[in-house]
């Protein structure tokens, strides 16, 4: 019961950001760009665990991850300019993030960050 209570409530939020979108696309653009599931997950689990320095290094392993991330953002609007069909240019956008995600993990670890 309370991990469908955790799923509702998270997927809620979602659902919210893109009903605003279809009304006030800068609000929903406000909206998606916070940390909404990052916040939703590190509450979820320092209410499961009671332990805020796991808390603390799920934060910081987000971190790592948000710069290879914000690749899907500029190549998924790249490619539809392009005039490539939606889901194509999604599936694209995923895989350059994906692509970057290894690169990145794999720079990182060499530099001795915890990723």
């Amino acid at each position: 019961m309370y991990f469908l209570l955790k799923v509702l409530i998270s997927a809620l939020a979602i659902a919210a950001a893109s009903e605003v979108a279809r009304r006030n696309l800068p609000l929903a653009a406000i909206l998606a760009s916070l940390p909404l599931t990052s916040l939703l997950a590190i509450l979820w689990l320092y209410h499961d665990t009671r332990n805020g320095l796991l808390a603390g290094d799920l934060a910081s392993q987000i971190f790592w991850a948000i710069l290879p991330s914000l690749l899907f953002f500029v190549a998924f609007p790249w490619l539809l300019k392009t005039g490539l069909r939606f889901s194509l240019s999604l599936i694209l956008s995923i895989g350059i993030m994906i692509v970057g995600y290894t690169i990145y993990a794999a720079v990182i670890r060499r530099l001795g960050v915890p990723f």
